[in-house]
């Protein structure tokens, strides 16, 4: 088992299946880091929340590490905040911060070209982490059905 998990979280249905490999990863004795990064688009106006529901899903995050914490996980939340494309950076910072031993985060599932064109917050990861990342990618089964996100990953 690992002494500290990072688990990125970013309210998709994909992070939501990474969270019982995280639990698992971590044990009883483990804690786990959950880290919800807020993109700020930067213009002339400011820096507006890259996504316009943003309060609704660092509220979906805050559920789901509840839920964490109910089942019986030793679970802390960090939000943080970063100019677009820069999630995984903020990400990979925290783990090396909080010397985790590994980072857990979900894959959207886009195509290869699609992955080159967009990028993705799990490419960057590989290339910056200083540890391990599992990568959960869409319609993996969940390992620990009885966890919270087990059953939102079964039904997403």
């Amino acid at each position: 088992m690992f002494e500290t998990v990072v688990l990125a979280l970013d309210g998709s249905p994909e992070s939501l299946a990474a969270v019982p490999y995280a639990r698992d990863l971590a044990g009883e004795h483990g804690i786990i880091k959950a880290v919800h990064v807020r993109e700020i688009l930067l213009g002339r106006g400011g820096g507006q929340p890259a996504r316009a529901n943003e309060d609704e899903i660092a509220a979906d995050v805050r559920r789901t590490v509840d839920q964490l914490k109910a089942a019986g996980a030793d679970v802390t939340l960090e939000v943080a905040t970063a100019t677009a494309g820069g999630p995984a950076h903020v990400i990979a910072e925290i783990a090396r911060r909080d010397s985790a031993d590994a980072i857990v985060v979900g894959t959207r599932g886009r195509g290869q070209v699609a992955g080159l064109l967009l990028g993705s917050v799990t490419q960057r990861l590989l290339h910056l982490a200083h540890c391990p990342v599992l990568a959960v990618p869409p319609g993996a089964v969940a390992r620990e059905a009885g966890t919270p996100a087990g059953s939102a990953a079964a039904g997403a």
